[in-house]
């Protein structure tokens, strides 16, 4: 993927920064691998805030990806590689022997023609899916199972991956994008190589208006606020008020542990992310 830039000819403009999509073959896509998005503004069931700063956005429509890339030792070809609105990383098209289509996550390298392939028998090539147990140490995966069977959960953002460093019988231990060393059970499945996009992270919006049409609505500094609506609020001047970053609720936001003490992935992880 490449970053384009743009003439200044207005404010917007002057550092905006987008991608090409010159990887992009698919004209349009498969309507029944696709769903629309039903937009929340952020909140449940009761009507009540749960996630701030969403609302409005443009229309989108999901692509249903196969994280669980069940349909073993048909080998299929690489149709298109797609652009799905609502995730960071490119999708792959793929089409298997007996007809079958289905989106996946489309790792670096992978290009339109290309035979990718799933289950214990498949080759540990770029795209392929299969076994952690199966894949040599020191290959990047990506869209990792967190338990046998129950489909991708792990790494599946534009540009990460994770790599092999040690085989103990059925345990793999991987290292995460975070510096975290995690094991993992040899039977969930992964795909080889990196996902794909790896620029995105380096896309400037340029103006307000483009983090509104991703849906994000402004966020408002808690030391701008009174004392009555949050922790850091009031003062005369410009002043915390003496007190740590914290959030309206008063959770540490900088520095401050909040991972729970006692969590059941505590025993498989060898070491802390930095």
């Amino acid at each position: 993927m490449a970053l384009k830039s743009y003439k200044p000819r207005s404010c917007g403009m002057r550092f905006r920064e987008s991608a090409t999509f010159e990887e992009i073959t698919e004209k349009k896509p498969v309507k029944r691998l696709t769903k629309a998005v039903r937009k929340t503004a952020g909140r449940n069931n009761q009507g009540r805030i749960t996630t701030r700063h969403h609302g409005g956005g443009a229309k989108q429509r999901m692509r249903i990806v196969d994280f669980k890339r069940s349909k073993f030792g048909v080998e299929a070809t690489v149709k298109d590689i797609a652009y799905d609105p609502t995730r960071s990383a490119y999708l792959a098209l793929i089409e298997y022997a007996d007809g079958a289509k289905s989106y996946i996550l489309a790792p670096d390298g992978l290009k339109q023609g290309m035979k990718v392939m799933n289950g214990p028998k498949a080759e540990a090539t770029v795209g392929n899916c299969l076994p952690l147990a199966q894949i040599p140490l020191g290959l990047m995966v990506h869209a990792i199972e967190l338990v046998p069977g129950e489909g991708a959960k792990v790494c599946r953002s534009a540009g990460t991956g994770c790599q092999i460093m040690a085989r103990a019988g059925d345990v793999v231990t991987l290292k995460m994008p975070s510096g975290e060393i995690r094991m993992f059970n040899g039977r969930c499945l992964a795909c080889v190589g990196s996902v794909g996009n790896k620029d995105w992270g380096s896309i400037k919006l340029g103006k307000a208006g483009r983090k509104r049409h991703l849906g994000i609505r402004p966020t408002v500094r808690g030391v701008a606020m009174n004392p009555v609506d949050h922790p850091m609020g009031g003062g005369e001047g410009r002043t915390s008020g003496g007190s740590h970053p914290r959030s309206p609720w008063g959770q540490l936001a900088k520095g401050g542990k909040t991972r729970a003490k006692r969590k059941a992935s505590d025993k498989v992880i060898v070491k802390r992310r930095k």
